[in-house]
């Protein structure tokens, strides 16, 4: 039996951009849609009953948000105190899967990772009663994994200097920090070569959304790709990202 989990940021809420995500995620017929940016509990109960699904749920001021194919057994937002945006943890229906939804952080800079490295330690801890059963991690990460490089000259004129204030070298240790906690980057498994770049998607040079499973479970990802079909380059800055994971009958 199969689970499809799509991870999207939908910009700033998703503004008058509803219609265009709706059918991005229709297009992809997932059970389950982790959001980030869906500030605006209005719009993602536009999105849920444009992409036909069942469930729902939003906050206003939280980034994070889900919609559903069907009901879910259970969902809470839970903010560490380190965290500037809260965690969701989210059930889906049957109960075989556990998703963990991220959104840490932004800014390409060394105190920024610092934060970025200490947001995750404490969804680490938080989840760590979990790791006996089936769970995944997604969302926006807001860093570039090891090995990936990160060419200053694509970054918005603006952020160029916060790079440079902190001695224009950044660590990038926040998705070591998941690797070394015993998990496997799903997209990097099934693509070693591919850069799976998913923001901006006007022109695609740096990877920020992740789905990571645990090590030993790692053969229950059947699929994990980007979505750039249309009209996923209107409908967003980043690309969704799209996972198949295997699940008990």
């Amino acid at each position: 039996m199969t689970f499809r989990l799509l991870t999207y940021n939908i910009l700033h809420g998703g503004g008058s951009r509803v219609k265009e995500i709706a059918t991005v995620i229709k297009a992809c017929d997932p059970d389950l849609v982790l959001l980030q940016e869906a500030t605006n509990p209005e719009n993602v109960a536009k999105i849920a009953e444009a992409a036909g699904m069942a469930d729902f749920r939003s906050v206003r001021r939280q980034s994070l948000a889900f919609v559903s194919r069907r009901k879910v057994a259970f969902c809470e937002w839970v903010r560490p105190r380190v965290s500037r945006h809260a965690f969701i943890d989210i059930v889906p229906a049957g109960e075989q899967i556990r998703v963990f939804g991220v959104h840490l952080s932004a800014v390409h800079a060394a105190w920024t990772e610092q934060r970025r490295v200490l947001e995750l330690r404490a969804l680490l801890k938080k989840i760590a009663q979990h790791r006996d059963r089936f769970h995944v991690l997604v969302g926006d990460f807001n860093t570039i994994a090891p090995g990936a490089k990160l060419d200053v000259a694509t970054l918005p004129f603006r952020l160029r200097p916060l790079l440079w204030l902190t001695g224009g070298r950044v660590r990038w240790r926040t998705i070591q920090t998941v690797l070394d906690a015993g998990y496997v980057d799903a997209f990097r498994m099934l693509h070693p070569e591919d850069p799976g770049c998913t923001l901006p998607t006007k022109d695609p040079h740096i990877r920020l959304d992740y789905v990571f499973a645990p090590h030993a479970q790692a053969g229950r990802v059947m699929r994990c790709d980007v979505v750039r079909s249309a009209p996923a380059p209107s409908a967003s800055d980043h690309f969704p990202v799209i996972a198949d994971l295997q699940i008990d009958d």
